[in-house]
């Protein structure tokens, strides 16, 4: 399989369900203060019509959970995030609410998460009101929210996806709201396949924190910083000594890269440089098959170090080869 050789262009389309995504409901008086001291961005000010992700980390500054964060009411914010780590995440938060005037809850039973893609998002989105989406290469500015299905629902717009095969960038949306009310998004647009999103989500360079990368990485090591998930002006959360530290002292030596490969890839998969097989290099974050079946995607974290080397390779110095390729976002060019 040549992955160099040029692919038939792709226009994904389509609403599928997101089992695997769930939300934590936070509700009260103190909410949005009480999130705003937890994570890496900026809860506190957050309007009706945006929408923010943010890390939540460990003390070390070590990523526990990704959050897509939207604000439905004056009180009540919705935090996305993987299901495998909403139990974790939902008992370390509640935690420390303390005397603060707030709850927080699973709201999965009572909210079903959608994911829409290409032409059906684009309507959606155009239909909500949100139509400057922002280029794949500004994916800082594509993050909003808004109210649809008589203010019972929430779609979020996402970073649209931008890598071949696809025919050019390709818009995408979170739809949040009553289980109930699902079915008739679903009935009303094509199905899409759950491993097209999975790598729409890849192609995006914007991938959330798994089961296997609980506390791998600060946010940085996946771009956050570049793709609008951490706000360095505002006040302490956990972790954020070190996350300013890494960003300030030049001590991020590591960061999210894309990848191709002729083979499968595995959440959580080492990576090794040709010239350096006595110690991995990094690690895969996300990944899914491409949608012209030529081959895997997937964004590793990626010691910069790592991309002098005359190669790449999964599992071993002499393992499969893994093809590095561009991000559709620029990164800093600091001597990290």
């Amino acid at each position: 399989m040549n992955l160099q050789a040029p692919a038939a262009a792709v226009q994904p389309d389509g609403v599928l369900r997101l089992p695997r995504t769930a939300v934590i409901v936070a509700e009260g008086a103190d909410a949005a203060s009480f999130l705003h001291g937890q994570l890496s961005n900026d809860v506190a000010r957050l309007g009706a019509r945006e929408a923010r992700l943010a890390a939540y980390c460990s003390a070390k500054g070590r990523m526990l959970a990704s959050l897509l964060v939207c604000r439905p009411g004056p009180e009540t914010l919705w935090l996305v995030l993987e299901a495998a780590l909403l139990p974790a995440t939902l008992k370390r938060l509640s935690m420390f609410v303390l005397r603060a005037k707030a709850k927080l809850r699973e709201g999965s039973g009572e909210l079903a998460v959608l994911g829409l893609a290409g032409p059906s998002a684009a309507r959606a989105l155009a239909d909500a009101g949100l139509t400057e989406t922002a280029a794949a290469d500004q994916p800082a500015r594509a993050w909003a929210s808004a109210a649809v299905d008589e203010d019972r629902a929430r779609l979020l717009r996402l970073p649209s996806a931008r890598s071949a095969p696809l025919a050019a960038d390709c818009p995408r949306a979170l739809w949040i709201g009553p289980a109930e009310r699902a079915e008739a998004w679903l009935a009303a647009h094509p199905a899409l396949a759950a491993d097209t999103w999975d790598w729409l989500e890849v192609a995006s360079g914007v991938v959330p924190v798994q089961a296997a990368t609980v506390e791998a990485f600060v946010p940085q090591m996946l771009n956050y910083e570049r793709v609008g998930g951490v706000d360095f002006r505002k006040g302490c959360y956990p972790g954020q000594e070190v996350v300013a530290r890494s960003q300030y002292r030049g001590t991020l030596k590591r960061r999210g890269q894309r990848v191709d490969a002729e083979v499968s890839l595995a959440v959580g998969a080492e990576v090794y440089a040709a010239d350096d097989p006595g110690q991995p290099a990094g690690v895969v974050a996300a990944a899914a098959p491409r949608p012209d079946g030529a081959g895997w995607s997937a964004l590793v974290e990626l010691k910069l170090a790592a991309l002098d080397s005359p190669g790449l390779h999964l599992g071993a110095a002499d393992g499969p080869a893994l093809h590095l390729q561009p991000l559709p976002y620029p990164l800093p060019a600091e001597a990290e």
